[in-house]
């Protein structure tokens, strides 16, 4: 995935005993899986001021539940308040950081310098943390937002590792940096994409995705320097059949040819845990606040082991291959180092239908544990049924394969399968689980 040399780090510096690992949270029971499985805080969004308005999000009396559930495993919960706003924006946002404050939140995430000055005039106790929106990515940058008083910048995705080794020797202020995920194939978000097909604007929570669509491509075969009318053009936004006789779009591919995306690959820095921890970033942040709780459970888990593994003998660290293999088992798409190392060109891209790599499913939570009989009481995530074979795993090194045998009802009715939503059902395991083990299913 790429080497570079560690960098020698001078003069004062500021950081984290040690590294925070941030997980994404789109609802209630995805923040309680977060730091079930490892995180040191978690970033959610309210039913305002956020760009991810198509995950569930969170009213105040979910976040008071969320933070009261952190506080019992010493972990934190940001909110992201990070669109840039328009005038009608503003009204309400007193409010708004009141109620954030008073929820208990320990810090929010900014993009806008007006959300940036009213929280820290009006909620002076609540931390704001520069968003990854800002694009910030030299060290003069980040020393400005140091001077306005802010704790952290979350760096712009396009910051490579020695710059952040800059940064860090000229300021001491914490660092964030995205270090698993989904990537934006616009600059740090800056696309206006969905704004012109869909009317959902990008940067105040609409995002559409519209980089993952499929599209057709065509060239216009017009003679050169044809004059078009204003109603032509609009019948070529319509359509890509001939505007005119003899003047037609052709296409560029043959109609068995996939269709053309551009999406960009996820960032995955595993690998690189060591070459983080050394530079000085004092959080590591997972995106993914659309994602399923498999995901960000799995996701955390192996990002969980790395840095305490590295942590308590940097020296002799070593990178097992089971914690790549399981995020093999949550990846969506093929996985790269961003602008870690390098610039993406155009391999780092996927132009053709995604291959979803993940293969399994969210089959079964683990409720409780009877270690005289060797049954568990499982609620159903997905189907499954006897003769499949599962895995289960854990934030305490559970781990094994097995094939599901005999299932039962709360009464002890025998089951065919476990088919309904939520249903809670018993079945023997082959080796001992505790409460909030995952199940999981080859799809």
């Amino acid at each position: 995935m790429g080497t570079m040399t560690k960098p020698q780090h001078k003069g004062k510096r500021y950081r984290l005993d040690k590294p925070e690992l941030l997980a994404p949270a789109g609802n209630l029971e995805k923040l309680k899986f977060a730091v079930h499985y490892g995180a040191d805080a978690v970033y959610i969004g309210g039913q305002k001021y956020g760009l991810r308005s198509g995950a569930d999000n969170f009213s105040f009396e979910e976040m008071r539940e969320g933070v009261e559930f952190a506080k019992k495993y010493g972990a934190k919960v940001f909110v992201a308040t990070n669109i840039y706003a328009h005038n009608e924006d503003i009204a309400g946002i007193e409010e708004y950081l009141r109620n954030l404050y008073e929820a208990g939140i320990a810090a929010i995430i900014v993009a806008d310098p007006a959300i940036v000055d009213t929280a820290r005039r009006l909620v002076p106790g609540l931390e704001v943390h520069l968003s990854t929106q800002q694009s910030t990515l030299n060290w003069q940058a980040v020393s400005f937002w140091k001077e306005e008083g802010l704790p952290r910048v979350v760096l712009g995705r396009e910051t490579s590792l020695e710059e952040i080794a800059e940064i860090k020797q000229h300021v001491d202020i914490e660092i964030e940096s995205f270090i698993h995920g989904a990537m934006c194939s616009s600059y740090s978000g800056r696309c206006v994409l969905s704004n012109h097909f869909t009317d959902r604007d990008s940067n105040r929570g609409g995002c559409c995705q519209s980089c993952r669509w499929k599209y057709d491509l065509f060239e216009d075969a017009r003679p050169e320097g044809t004059w078009v009318s204003e109603e032509e053009q609009a019948q070529a936004q319509q359509s890509p059949l001939p505007l005119q006789p003899g003047v037609t779009q052709l296409p560029l591919h043959q109609p068995e040819d996939n269709p053309f995306s551009m999406g960009s690959k996820d960032l995955c820095m595993l690998e690189s845990i060591p070459e983080l921890i050394e530079v000085g970033i004092d959080s590591f942040k997972i995106e993914g606040r659309m994602k399923s709780i498999h995901y960000v459970a799995t996701v955390v888990n192996a990002y969980r082991k790395a840095i305490d593994s590295y942590m308590a003998d940097p020296e002799g660290y070593v990178l097992k291959p089971e914690w790549l293999e399981e995020l093999q088992k949550a990846a969506n798409r093929p996985l790269n180092t961003g602008f870690f190392y390098d610039t993406p060109d155009h391999e780092d891209h996927i132009y053709e239908p995604e291959e979803k790599a993940a293969p399994y499913d969210f089959a079964g939570l683990v409720l409780e544990y009877d270690a005289v009989s060797g049954t568990a009481l499982i609620q159903q995530r997905n189907h499954f049924k006897p003769g499949q074979e599962v895995e289960f795993f854990g934030p305490d090194n559970t781990f094994f394969k097995q094939t599901v045998g005999e299932l039962w009802d709360e009464e002890g009715q025998p089951l065919d399968a476990a088919r309904h939503p939520l249903q809670r059902v018993r079945m023997k395991v082959d080796q001992p689980v505790a409460y909030f083990d995952m199940m999981r299913k080859k799809k």
